[in-house]
């Protein structure tokens, strides 16, 4: 039976991940780590341990006492939030990474799975159906790191044998946990202002068109990833899509909910970094070589989201 550490567990992604783990493998199998206090879905769902990722010797010893196999390691600071202290997003992004696959080569972890970003590409990329190979010349320190680290995987890989994937991630959009600092927080904040009966002021511009995946699609995505026979993987970082979205296009979905909701736009510095990203992503190696494939489009997302604010916030 699997012994499963998520790093960062507390995060947007991080939290969801670790229920449907739990339902997967039992609650009893997962172990979660962050620095924040832990909501209570964590709680019931694995057993919680305080964890800085910086902290080599803490981390090791967590990975021996709990007989760990497998690490999400999902701690990152993003974007937006990193561009405001870069330093401090190289040092937890590089550290936290170079930390996980040094203990998980010691320690002989089976696997690691940890997530990369669109941030990766620079204004150089093909703004549409970009490849999964083309050049990385990030604008921004998450892309910078994000860059490096999926190199360090390879590197693990090819000299230590290290079974480490990862996979780019689009914008990602959830009802459940709020977005940490990153430039497509306002797909989120678009929904929840929209339920609250809140006029938005969006950060970027009605037209910018970006890749987005609704957050059942990317739980569903590293599971599959992690899960997928190694002899059937052709590279260590995979890009997956969705759907390409403006601003206006998902306010017109929720429109079509709740017709009396207003957005105006006031783009701010995360414009910049909205332009370097690009439109879409071609996404086929992750299709034909571990099965990838969306289950969610904007209508169906937008009504599923709607729902669950609602649920929620009842």
């Amino acid at each position: 039976m699997k012994k499963i550490l998520i790093t960062g567990a507390c995060g947007q992604i991080g939290s969801e991940l670790v229920f449907a783990l739990a339902q997967q493998y039992g609650s009893e199998h997962i172990f979660t780590t962050d620095i924040q206090r832990p909501p209570a879905i964590i709680r019931e769902h694995s057993e919680f341990i305080y964890l800085n990722v910086v902290d080599k010797h803490s981390l090791a010893r967590i990975v021996v006492e709990k007989d760990i196999d497998t690490i999400f390691h999902m701690a990152a600071i993003l974007s937006a939030t990193g561009e405001k202290d870069p330093k401090y997003a190289y040092d937890v992004n590089m550290t936290g990474l170079i930390n996980v696959l040094e203990v998980a080569r010691k320690k002989r972890v089976e696997r690691v799975i940890t997530p990369s970003s669109i941030a990766v590409f620079g204004p150089d990329a093909p703004k549409n159906n970009t490849p999964n190979e083309t050049p990385l010349n990030p604008t921004t320190m998450y892309g910078v790191t994000k860059v490096a680290g999926e190199k360090l995987l390879q590197y693990y890989y090819l000299k230590y044998g290290l079974d480490a994937r990862s996979l780019r991630y689009p914008g990602i959009i959830s009802s459940e946990t709020a977005p940490g600092g990153g430039t497509t927080d306002f797909a989120v904040d678009l929904y929840l202002h929209a339920v609250q009966n809140h006029p938005y002021a969006c950060f970027i511009s009605e037209d910018t068109p970006l890749p987005f995946m609704y957050m059942p699609d990317a739980i569903d995505a590293i599971i599959k990833l992690a899960g997928a026979d190694n002899r059937r993987l052709q590279r260590r970082v995979y890009n997956v899509h969705a759907m390409s979205l403006t601003p206006r296009e998902i306010v017109a979905s929720i429109q079509h909910h709740l017709p009396e909701f207003r957005c105006t736009y006031a783009p701010d510095f995360r414009q910049a970094i909205a332009d370097s990203w690009p439109n879409g992503i071609d996404d086929s190696a992750a299709r034909e070589e571990w099965g990838w494939s969306p289950a969610y489009d904007l209508p169906m997302m937008t009504r599923d989201m709607i729902e669950r604010i609602r649920r929620r916030q009842s």
